[in-house]
């Protein structure tokens, strides 16, 4: 059965950020008002420039947004603060950084309790949260790229799509769809559709979106038979629902969320900006390497 993705709310989301909107538009703009520091994306083509190394470090150090009081009907979790006192008291001391270059609550927030992870032994996950539609996400991507050049081999690195809404459980269908495919090398190409081309590869109904990445993928050289089919396979499917499960493990309300070794999460705002970002998850991996 098709169920209709209403496009004012995919409209909405993609105008008002990266966090979990589960607001009114009027709550949307006060919130905006009173958080001066988090900026919202241009999305309208005569408002978008070129972006450039400097314009892509203004976005990622953007103040995130968050989430406020969300509704049972969005399935996400309730809001939260940062770090709690009896959160930040569980974390053992020697799972803490070295006092003075990064403070736990600050920089970084500790989950308690860990969640687990799937590595081999000597492996330490680490965890990208993002979505195709988060401006935020994609002016952080050329900092991950040139990460994963050089990153610690001991290093596992996952992209897990947020799963808020709709909208993001469409694109994230996409995500998983490509690597069904073998064809992850069209990440970055979804993610420029979506964000230099104005193009959200998603329509107002599920039929509709489900056309609209057909003929996407086409143009990438995927029959739409061979799409549909991983589309709706059994491994995207299961992907999908590990997905959900991780956006309500992790508490997520604002994209892009980095979650290492599931005992630590952060995002550029806590770093400082996104060459920080790069080394905090570094020092926090190698923390937990040696436990």
């Amino acid at each position: 059965m098709i169920r209709p993705l209403v496009l004012a709310p995919l409209l909405a989301l993609m105008v008002c950020g990266c966090g979990h909107a589960s607001t009114s538009h009027k709550q949307a703009a006060a919130t905006q008002q009173t958080q001066p520091a988090a900026q919202q994306p241009n999305t309208a083509p005569e408002q978008s420039a070129a972006i450039t190394p400097e314009s892509e470090t203004a976005q990622a150090t953007a103040a995130q947004e968050k989430a406020g009081t969300t509704s049972d009907e969005d399935g996400g979790p309730p809001d939260r603060s940062d770090v709690s006192l009896e959160h930040l008291a569980a974390l053992p001391a020697d799972a803490q950084l070295p006092s003075g270059k990064w403070k736990p609550g600050v920089n970084y927030d500790p989950l308690v309790p860990a969640q687990p992870t799937n590595v081999s032994p000597g492996k330490v996950e680490v965890v990208e949260v993002f979505w195709l539609g988060c401006p935020h996400c994609y002016a952080l991507e050329p900092f991950i790229q040139t990460w994963l050049k050089s990153k610690p081999a001991y290093i596992d690195f996952v992209r897990v799509p947020v799963m808020w809404g709709p909208v993001h459980r469409a694109h994230a269908r996409l995500f998983y769809t490509l690597q069904a495919l073998n064809r992850s090398d069209l990440f970055e190409k979804a993610f420029d559709t979506i964000q230099q081309q104005h193009n959200p590869l998603v329509g107002s109904s599920e039929e509709e979106t489900l056309k609209l990445q057909q003929a996407w993928a086409k143009d990438n050289g995927i029959s739409a038979d061979d799409f549909t089919k991983a589309a709706n396979s059994f491994s995207v499917n299961s992907n999908l629902q590990r997905a959900e499960q991780l956006t309500q493990r992790y508490q997520v309300q604002g994209v892009p969320y980095v979650v290492i070794g599931g005992k630590y999460a952060t995002d550029v705002g806590k770093a400082g900006n996104p060459a920080k970002l790069i080394e905090l998850i570094d020092d926090l991996a190698a923390t937990e390497r040696h436990h």
